[in-house]
């Protein structure tokens, strides 16, 4: 009997401490959807719902004509299943890691090494930099998201120099001098200027930048509570980071990457050294297989300010230029795709209108991995004679070049989204 290629997983939830709490998180609300023994505690972090074959977090096949194996297990056995020219171009792998995020507390200012600078960090510190492979990413939220991504206008950057003195300080005036002098300059010119600037306020001495952070929440703080709006310093959040990470120096970048607040379905894409922060609200999030994050801020882990200083793109552009615009299917009313500029995957969402009663999945040269967030649908396979019953939470193996057709069960809007990797 040949074994089935579509099927129902079991994902791993990750309770990192960042996570919003019980059912405050989009994580567990979809656990708790499309598992009834679901037990959700109120008081524990869910962070991470994990969609793929890593290491800390195979998925398992719900199939009892698959016995007891894990996704990696089963795709090690069935690398046809990819589809060829995945298979040939990965090594017979599944090439990217497909995630539901529910952030409570900004973690962590990062960026991801491109391949030839994660090759060389992961023999020099394999510790640190467990693998030699890109880690390009994508979020698309979910509900309203915020985060920090790529560095802002120089104009900007200029002016909270001029408004929150304390944070020029840490700068200097040497650099300061240069930064302003950049603007409207060549491009070259400004991202030295900006690299130089950045550097200093990463390596600033701790000592000196606790005390600056603690005089800019006091004078925050008072002008709040005598009734001033300090939403031109980003007063708000903050006080709002400090509360979170006290006395670190990443409450600073805010002053210097653009803050953007993405509505459901916008998207930002996190190409190599593009430096980025997530600070609030769920998304679906996928990424190339890899664990290399160069970290500097907002973190309790291990910090590389150096190598994070040194990998940096330090071109600016305003905030709206970070948004990630998804291509419309010319086949498909119902199917947008977001497309990044790298080979290891591509993200499609369904929104299917409750008066349609049937949806084809269209067929791909890629296994994928199809995620429920809203909805109820039977899978009809028809190669396989089979029909999976899937709930809100939801998530369905599709192996390459399989037909599957979706028969709309309750009357709902459908929202679904699925991770493919389009050679």
């Amino acid at each position: 009997m040949a074994s089935p290629r579509v099927f129902p997983l079991s994902c791993v939830v990750q309770q990192y401490a960042w996570g919003k709490v019980g059912s405050k998180s989009e994580v567990a609300c979809l656990l708790a959807s499309s598992d009834p023994l679901a037990q959700i505690s109120e008081d524990k972090p869910y962070a991470e719902l994990w969609m793929g074959t890593h290491p800390r977090g195979d998925a398992k096949i719900l199939d009892n004509r698959i016995s007891q194996k894990t996704l990696g297990q089963w795709i090690a056995e069935n690398p046809d299943c990819l589809g060829s020219k995945v298979k040939n171009t990965f090594n017979g792998k599944l090439p990217f890691l497909f995630k539901v995020l529910s952030v409570d507390t900004a973690l962590s200012i990062q960026a991801h090494p491109n391949k030839e600078l994660a090759e060389k960090l992961h023999l020099q510190a394999p510790e640190h930099y467990p693998d030699a492979n890109h880690k390009p990413e994508m979020a698309i939220a979910l509900t309203s998201f915020q985060g920090l991504c790529g560095f802002r206008p120089v104009e900007e950057i200029v002016t909270f120099m001029k408004k929150v003195p304390e944070f020029q300080l840490l700068i200097g005036d040497d650099a300061t001098a240069q930064l302003k002098e950049s603007v409207g300059g060549d491009t070259e010119a400004m991202a030295s200027a900006l690299r130089n600037c950045f550097s200093h306020l990463m390596k600033s001495e701790k000592k000196v930048v606790v005390e600056q952070l603690n005089l800019l929440v006091k004078r925050i703080s008072q002008q709040v509570f005598d009734g001033n709006n300090m939403e031109d310093i980003y007063g708000k959040l903050l006080l709002q980071l400090h509360q979170q990470h006290p006395g670190d120096i990443g409450c600073f970048a805010i002053y210097f990457l653009n803050l953007l607040t993405l509505k459901p379905g916008e998207a930002m894409f996190l190409d190599a050294n593009v430096p980025h922060a997530y600070l609030k609200g769920d998304c679906v999030e996928c990424m190339a297989c890899s664990d290399n994050t160069v970290r500097a801020g907002l973190t309790p882990k291990f910090i590389d300010v150096p190598t994070l200083c040194e990998m940096l793109n330090y071109t600016p552009s305003p905030s709206n230029d970070r948004l990630f615009a998804p291509a419309q299917s010319q086949d498909d009313p119902y199917l947008s795709i977001y497309d990044p500029p790298v080979p290891d995957f591509t993200v499609m969402k369904m929104e299917v209108p409750s008066s349609v009663t049937e949806y084809k999945v269209s067929t791909l040269d890629s296994a994928s991995i199809l995620l429920m967030v809203q909805g109820t649908v039977t899978a009809i396979i028809r190669s396989a004679h089979a029909e999976i019953p899937l709930y809100r939470g939801g998530v369905l193996f599709i192996a390459a070049n399989e037909s599957v057709l979706l028969k709309i069960i309750v009357p709902k809007d459908l929202l679904i989204f699925r991770a493919c990797c389009l050679l």
